[in-house]
C-alpha cells in the first residue's frame, strides 16, 4: 500500500503550461502518474505534454470533465493562494502546492478555508510525494526510489532526496516519501503523516527528517511515544545554525532557546527514536532496528 497518492490518483496540474509546470509534469507522467488534466486560465481547449494532457480554463471544468481527485500547483507565489482556494472550491480533496515564497499571512487564511472544506494540503514550499512504483506528484526525482517497507516524511526537500538515495543504495526501499514543506504555515504536519504511516500495513518503519525552528518535531515525538510502535529513525538539520538567524526555510529560525536541533534531538530520543548525526547514518539505524 501507500499513503496520499497511488495508481488510482487522477492528477490535475495547475500551471501545466509554465516552464516549471511543464518540466515536472513531463517527469511525473513518465514515472507513471495518471495526469488527467492541466489548468491555465486562457488556455482552455489546448493540450500539453505533446498532446497527451488536455488543458482547461478552470479547475471546476477540469474536475467535471476528467474526474480529477488531486491537484499539483506550479504557479507563482502571488497567484498560489487563489490556486489552492480554487482547487478546494472545486471539491478536490488532495492538494499539493510546490510554490515557495507565499506570505505567511496569505497562508493563514488559506489554511483555515481548506480545513473547513475538508481538503488536505501538502505544502506549500514542498517537493510533493512519491508512492514508489505507483505515482509521484511534485518534484522528487523518480529514479532515486526503490520499492520497500520504509515511509519517509520530511520538512526539507533536498534532505529528502539525500536520505532516499542513501536508503536505496543500502537496499532499503520505500513505500511513500513525502515532503511537508518548511514554511511556518503548512497544510499538513508531521503528526498527520506519521499517523498515516502508522496505519499503513506495508509501512514497517518510518524515517522523519526535521530541522530547526518551531516545535513540530517535539510534538511529533510526543505523538510517537504514545502511538507509534514501528521502528523509527530521524535526523534534525541545523545543528550549527546561529540563534535568531533564518537558515534556509522560512520556518527554520530559532527564537530564544526554543526550536534548536538539540532540543528536538532530545525529544526524539526520549520517545525511543534513533537520531542520526548525519543523513548517511539513517540506513544503519534502520538496519540496527531490524528493518530489512
Amino acid at each position: 500500500m501507500s499513503i496520499l497518492v497511488n495508481n488510482a490518483t487522477r492528477l490535475l496540474v495547475q500551471g501545466i503550461t509554465g516552464r516549471e509546470g511543464e518540466f515536472h509534469s513531463r517527469a511525473m507522467l513518465e514515472y507513471g502518474t495518471p495526469i488527467v488534466a492541466g489548468m491555465t486560465p486562457g488556455k482552455g481547449g489546448q493540450s500539453a505534454l505533446d498532446g497527451r494532457v488536455p488543458v482547461y480554463d478552470t479547475v471546476a471544468e477540469a474536475v467535471e470533465q476528467t474526474g480529477a481527485n488531486a491537484s499539483c500547483i506550479f504557479v507563482p507565489a502571488p497567484a498560489a493562494p487563489d490556486a489552492m482556494l480554487e482547487a478546494a472550491e472545486a471539491g478536490i480533496p488532495l492538494i499539493f502546492c510546490i510554490t515557495e515564497g507565499i506570505p505567511a499571512l496569505d497562508m493563514l487564511a488559506v489554511y483555515h478555508v481548506l480545513r473547513a472544506k475538508g481538503a488536505r494540503l501538502i505544502g506549500p514550499n514542498c517537493p510533493g510525494a512519491t508512492s514508489v512504483s505507483e505515482a509521484k506528484v511534485g518534484i522528487i526525482p523518480g529514479e532515486i526510489h526503490r520499492r520497500g517497507p520504509v515511509g519517509l516524511v520530511s520538512r526539507s526537500g533536498t534532505l529528502t532526496y539525500e536520505v532516499v538515495q542513501a536508503m536505496t543504495d543500502a537496499g532499503l526501499g520505500q513505500t511513500t516519501c513525502v515532503g511537508i514543506g518548511g514554511d511556518p504555515i503548512v497544510g499538513s504536519n508531521f503528526i498527520d503523516m506519521l499517523s498515516m504511516f502508522n496505519e499503513d500495513p506495508e509501512t514497517e518503519a518510518i524515517v522523519m527528517i526535521g530541522e530547526i525552528g518551531g516545535d513540530e518535531e517535539e510534538r511529533a515525538a510526543a505523538y510517537c511515544a504514545r502511538e507509534v510502535r514501528k521502528p523509527m529513525a530521524a535526523f534534525v538539520a541545523g545543528r550549527t545554525a546561529p540563534p535568531g538567524r533564518r537558515m534556509g526555510h522560512a520556518g527554520a529560525i530559532i527564537s530564544g532557546g526554543a526550536g534548536t536541533a538539540e532540543s528536538k534531538r532530545l525529544a526524539l530520543e526520549a520517545a525511543g527514536i534513533r537520531v542520526a548525526d548525519s543523513p548517511s547514518q539513517i540506513p544503519g539505524l534502520l538496519r540496527a532496528a531490524g528493518v530489512r
